[in-house]
C-alpha cells in the first residue's frame, strides 16, 4: 500500500501506517517490521515516480505544460531550485502531507542525482513512517481517531496549496499582460 501511495495512487499513509501500528500492537507483526516495510514501500514507489519524471516527464511538461500554466522558464526555475536546494526540498517535502506524495516527480524531471534523491527521500520517509506507526500502536483500537486530525491537516495543506496556485496563476497572467 505504501508503494502505491508514493506512486501517486491516492492511498493515505495517515490511515495505512497507524492501522499497521495497531496490528503490530496486537502482536501479529513486529513494530519494526511494519516500519521497515512501510519505508521500503514508500522509497520504492518514490523511485518509480522519480524515473517516470526523469524519463518522459520533461518532454510532456514542455509540450503540454502550457495547458496548466507551466512555462519553460518555470521548468528552468525548478531545475535551478533542485540543483541548489534539492536535498532540502526532497527531505522536507517528505514530511508535508500532500506534497510528500508528489515531490518525486519534479525531482525526476529536474534530474536530481538519483543517489541523493533516494538518500533524502529515505531520511524524510523514515521519521514520518515511525511516527505514524507509533501513533497507531499507542492509540490501540482508537487509531481511527487519528484520521479526523489528519484530514484537518490535509485541508490546511490543500488550502495553502490552492493559495500558492492562485497566486501563481495571477502572477502568470500579470506577466503575460506586461509582455504583450
Amino acid at each position: 500500500m505504501m508503494f502505491l501511495e508514493s506512486a501517486l495512487v491516492p492511498i493515505p499513509s495517515e490511515v495505512v501506517m497507524p492501522f499497521s501500528g495497531f496490528v503490530a500492537l496486537s502482536g501479529t507483526l513486529s513494530f519494526w517490521l511494519v516500519v521497515s516495510v512501510g519505508v521500503v514501500g514508500q522509497t520504492a514507489g518514490s523511485a518509480f515516480i522519480y524515473f517516470v519524471g526523469a524519463g518522459e516527464g520533461r518532454h510532456l511538461l514542455e509540450k503540454y505544460g502550457k495547458y496548466v500554466l507551466i512555462r519553460k522558464k518555470d521548468i528552468e526555475h525548478a531545475d535551478r531550485m533542485f540543483e541548489r536546494h534539492g536535498d532540502a526540498i526532497v527531505f522536507f517535502g517528505r514530511v508535508i502531507p500532500v506534497i510528500r506524495t508528489f515531490i518525486s516527480l519534479p525531482a525526476g524531471i529536474s534530474k536530481m542525482r538519483f543517489s541523493k534523491f533516494i538518500l533524502y527521500s529515505f531520511l524524510g520517509i523514515l521519521p514520518w513512517t515511525i511516527a505514524l506507526t507509533w501513533l497507531g500502536a499507542k492509540m490501540g483500537e482508537n487509531w481511527t481517531v487519528l484520521k479526523s486530525y489528519f484530514h484537518v491537516l490535509d485541508a490546511f495543506v490543500a488550502i495553502a496549496f490552492l493559495v500558492v496556485v492562485l497566486t501563481y496563476v495571477q502572477n502568470h497572467r500579470r506577466n503575460k499582460n506586461k509582455s504583450e
